[in-house]
């Protein structure tokens, strides 16, 4: 019968060393000992009480002590500093080391050495810890955008989540994409104002902030001593008592009388946090307008009942780089944040036309598991699943639904970054791992008894692709090897063979994403990949009618050559379905009919590449009208032949043009940008067709040349201080202009006229 061990403290509330006797806590320090309100561990839904009553139902307590959360935020805002903490503070780790490994060790969770480098997260980590009996399986995700598919199936497998700010930068871009994610899973959340201690720390601009960008129902439910050089504490709004962080690590917290200078600034905090909780929970309001005193247990009954319906963010304070706060935020995260039995979880019936099927998220039912994120191991594939229902074993076997096919589980295994832990089982609500599955991202899996498949996650479209090849012909066999597994892996990283120029095209979410594959590719399988910008898929058409009349005679001994064609050529209406048409208006037999085919195929492997650059000529139309056989040296290749040299003959002076890609760019960057932004759109030939205002934003729509957005993203990162975005698609093949044409077929004719 699984429990989890019981946390013991020693002295003070948040202590981290553990020791098997706990002395009696003294009377300064004891009102806040788990608050009043964690050792009541009413947070199921008095679940625990209803163990008591049935004996049997031996998960009811686990379910209620465990926590799914995750957390995210925009670049460079703490999300794994702050987990490092976390892991320290609960004795899951023993030292603390910072992002960037500069101390040659590097954050636990950045376990990749180019993370350790460059400072950044790029692959969402997973890792369990325990704090006051509870279990808590975190999942520290990347802040860039580049790798927000890592934050999107993170939060799909997940009950709750934090979102980090920092105090000085406040709400940035990646902050409200994180935030629209979250929102699209339907994830309750806590938020946590980091860097108290930094200079320009501000943290009710950020709360504002929340308010305004966000649309955010919050209110703090702390309050700091001091900001940045003096930040010394912070104090509790609900429990009204003052928090100072002390000991080398900041793992022992002092509890005292909240400051007299800073009373009524507390007064007014509180009163302000009861008003915005009230707001969304009938319970507080209704005590709140009778004017009866509200008790620290009313107030934290009601930010639970109002985070877990997503209708309230409670926000906390503090500095993890400096060791403060970070103890009261897993209290937050235990008291605030669901557990899995009280999160709705629904699941598509395959056997009832895909109806939806809600989930009760216990170990009684069904098998239930999602397998939403693929690694390459030391040890063959390792799939992380979620489990939503039932219990899965070592040894077992169970059913992939969406490929029907039957498979054991040979290991299973709970993560710890990048170190593992093997298990003989886990149940609901649990995040594992298993050794040795084939499968898709998203795939999910049952016992057999049901055929549920989980709705899958949202994947964007890559925006950027470069060439890559091998240096050396002979790692063609590992290069490909790395493609198709972080194609497996990841999927907004596309593979494809431009059939044009012959080359390997990567697709991605931008430069860094790319770079870092085309970096792995060099680390993990010592490739090294020449890296270059692909060629766009230019086109060429032609924009008025020309006629044709060749006539292909060859006579060399023997049987000759003999074809005649004559027609014309004409673009194809604007809008039209089809790129070629081939219409044989020849009236009579003034060319057999058995030669018709092979005149059509000529025309075709003519447009195939235009006399311009090169590329397949497209929306045009060519009519056969007339022409001529002879009775013995005609046959299908001279007619073929001859449809080639009169397409060729005449293309020319049907004015012909080349056609470029053009993409629909949509832009959100901070309105004091929005001037150089736009001048850097008209300078790359891009026409601005929108332009709106959403919040402190502008949303600029505009059709820009593929051939001109390369290096993109860089280039609108340094000119918006990172707090531009942008998504691209193709909309369609548009006429180059003149000068851009004639520099383009300089270029081609230049090399081929030297061969």
């Amino acid at each position: 019968m699984p429990r989890f061990p019981r946390f013991a403290t020693t002295r003070l509330l948040y202590s981290l060393h553990a020791s098997k006797t706990t002395p009696s806590p003294s009377p300064s320090s004891s009102s806040l000992l788990l608050g009043s309100f964690h050792l009541r561990q009413f947070s199921a839904g008095n679940s625990l009480a209803r163990a008591k009553d049935d004996k049997d139902v031996w998960w009811t307590e686990v379910m209620a002590k465990l926590r799914n959360i995750g957390i995210s935020a925009h670049i460079d805002s703490g999300k794994t500093t702050l987990t490092e903490r976390i892991l320290y503070y609960t004795g899951k780790i023993h030292e603390i080391h910072e992002v960037r490994g500069r101390d040659g060790v590097g954050a636990k969770m950045d376990s990749m050495d180019l993370e350790r480098e460059k400072g950044i997260t790029i692959q969402s980590a997973a890792t369990y810890c325990t704090w006051n009996g509870y279990q808590i399986n975190i999942i520290d995700t990347p802040g860039h955008v580049d790798f927000t598919i890592e934050v999107e199936r993170a939060l799909r497998v997940l009950d709750g989540a934090i979102l980090v700010l920092c105090s000085v930068g406040g709400v940035q871009s990646q902050s409200i994409t994180v935030d629209r994610q979250m929102k699209r899973y339907e994830v309750p959340r806590i938020a946590f104002i980091n860097k108290l201690d930094r200079m320009g720390a501000d943290p009710w601009k950020v709360l504002n902030q929340m308010r305004s960008k966000l649309r955010h129902h919050a209110a703090a439910l702390q309050l700091p001593i001091g900001l940045e050089d003096d930040f010394k504490g912070l104090i509790d709004l609900v429990q009204l008592k003052a928090l100072y962080f002390h000991g080398s690590s900041g793992q022992e917290i002092v509890i005292e009388d909240i400051p007299s200078d800073m009373e009524v600034l507390v007064a007014e905090k509180r009163r302000e946090l009861i008003e915005i909780v009230s707001e969304v929970d009938d319970q507080l309001a209704e005590a709140f307008l009778e004017d009866v005193p509200i008790t620290s247990t009313d107030l934290e009954e009601a930010i639970r009942r109002a985070t877990i319906a997503r209708k309230f963010i409670p926000v906390f304070m503090g500095s993890a780089f400096k060791n403060k706060g970070v103890q009261p935020l897993l209290n937050g995260v235990l008291g605030y944040l669901p557990c899995p039995t009280e999160v709705s979880n629904y699941a598509l019936d395959q056997t009832k036309d895909e109806e939806k099927v809600i989930l009760g998220g216990t170990p009684d039912g069904p098998l239930v598991a999602l397998a939403f994120k693929l690694e390459e191991g030391r040890f063959g594939q390792l799939t992380f699943l979620r489990i939503y229902e039932g219990v899965i074993r070592k040894g077992d076997f169970i059913f992939n639904i969406n490929t029907g096919k039957k498979l054991k589980v040979p290991r299973l295994v709970r993560m710890h970054s990048d170190e593992m832990e093997d298990i003989q089982e886990a149940h609901a609500g649990q995040i594992v791992a298993v050794f040795g599955v084939d499968c898709a991202s998203g795939d999910t899996f049952t016992d057999g008894s049901v055929k549920y498949t989980m709705t899958s996650m949202n994947v964007p479209e890559p925006v950027m692709s470069l060439a890559v090849q091998p240096v050396s012909k002979d790692s063609g066999g590992q290069f490909s090897k790395a493609l198709n597994r972080f194609q497996k892996e990841d999927p907004t990283f596309r593979v494809g063979l431009d059939r044009e120029s012959g080359q390997t095209i990567i697709s991605g979410m931008g430069e860094l994403h790319l770079e870092v594959y085309v970096e792995r590719i060099r680390r993990e399988y010592k490739v090294d990949a020449t890296v270059g910008k692909p060629r766009v898929n230019f086109r060429e058409t032609v924009t008025q009618r020309a006629d044709f009349d060749y006539l292909h005679k060859k006579q060399s001994g023997g049987q000759g050559q003999y074809g005649r064609v004559t027609g014309f050529i004409e673009p194809l209406p604007a809008g039209s379905i089809t790129k070629f048409e081939f219409e044989n208006s020849i009236v009579g037999q003034a060319i057999p009919s058995n030669f018709i085919p092979a005149i059509e195929k000529g025309f075709k492997e003519a447009a195939n590449s235009g006399s311009l650059i090169g590329h397949p000529v497209e929306n045009v139309r060519i009519v056969l009208t007339d022409g001529a056989s002879h009775a013995v040296d005609s046959s299908e290749l001279a007619f073929k032949l001859a449809a080639i040299y009169a397409f060729r003959k005449c293309y020319t002076v049907a004015k012909p043009v080349i056609l470029e890609p053009v993409m629909l760019v949509e832009l959100k960057v901070p309105t004091e940008f929005q001037g150089t932004v736009a001048g850097d759109i008209n300078k790359r030939k891009g026409v601005i067709i929108g332009n709106d205002q959403e919040g402190d934003d502008s949303v600029i729509t505009a059709q820009v040349p593929l051939n001109n957005m390369f290096g993109y993203s860089t280039s609108l990162r340094s000119m918006t201080q990172g707090k531009g975005e942008f998504t691209m698609e193709y909309k369609e093949h548009s006429p180059v202009s003149h000068d851009v044409q004639a520099q383009l077929v300089n270029n081609y004719k230049g090399p081929n006229a030297t061969e």
